[in-house]
């Protein structure tokens, strides 16, 4: 199962139980209510969210629910992180607590905004360019 690529979102869901599968459906709730314009796709064979970029990854583990916003994600919230797991770009979500919808929220829009500046100043240098 963990090596198989899934082809949608909607396939990767399906291969969890339905109390897992429950928090994972809430996770894809969350980020694309606070991030509407961004693409859903699979990456890295998880379910990924892009606009410019992709923005924030999550996938099922054994204990937890795996959120990765990349490194800027995880470093400018760090404080609301205390409590949980995380690493460079990755924050641990124990199967047994209630995920915290907000900050999930907060974060995804946090690598929007990020992504979207980011867009802006590429155009801008490629103009300068031209």
């Amino acid at each position: 199962m963990m090596n198989a690529k899934p082809s949608s979102v909607e396939e990767y869901l399906s291969w969890y139980s339905p109390d897992i599968r429950e928090k994972l459906e809430l996770m894809r709730a969350t980020i694309l209510k606070a991030i509407p314009k961004a693409n859903e796709v699979i990456s890295y064979h998880m379910p990924a969210y892009r606009t410019t970029e992709v923005l924030v990854y999550f996938a099922a583990a054994k204990r937890h629910i795996g959120f990765y916003p990349t490194n800027s994600g995880v470093s400018e919230f760090k404080n609301e992180l205390k409590e949980y797991v995380t690493s460079k770009g990755a924050i641990q979500f124990p199967l047994d607590k209630p995920l915290p919808l907000q900050l999930i929220s907060e974060i995804s829009k946090f690598r929007a905004a990020e992504a979207q500046k980011r867009a802006e100043l590429k155009a801008k240098l490629k103009k300068k360019k031209e």
